[in-house]
């Protein structure tokens, strides 16, 4: 009885773990995906960086959750002379109670602006 409490209770420390981790990395790859989407959209030839925060902002919305969408930013930069849309979206980590880092999860997406 106690061989089974014991190791009960490290079987659900483990499982914990792994399904933060996996919530985590999720939560990750899908806003990952959403602002390179935004981006996308934003570097159309019709379109402004404007256009890639609203397209980014309503597919974190739909996807995930709207408290993951409180910041999204998006910019015109210059990488080596060739115009870039890059989406920037920083969210909350997703964590279960007080346990690891209280930080930011930023993730950014990238696409070269057609109208060049």
């Amino acid at each position: 009885m106690a061989d089974f409490a014991l190791v009960a209770g490290l079987l659900m420390f483990v499982f914990a773990a792994v399904f933060q981790l996996g919530l985590t990395l999720h939560i990750r790859n899908t806003l990952i995906s959403c602002a390179a989407e935004g981006a996308r959209m934003g570097a159309r030839v019709d379109a402004s960086p404007g256009d890639a925060v609203q397209r980014t902002t309503s597919l974190i919305n739909s996807a995930i959750s709207p408290r993951f969408s409180q910041d999204v930013r998006a910019s015109l930069e210059s990488v080596d002379g060739v115009s870039v849309v890059v989406v920037r979206v920083s969210a909350p980590l997703p964590l279960i109670g007080p346990f690891g880092p209280d930080h930011e999860l930023t993730v950014t997406g990238r696409a070269f602006e057609e109208a060049q």
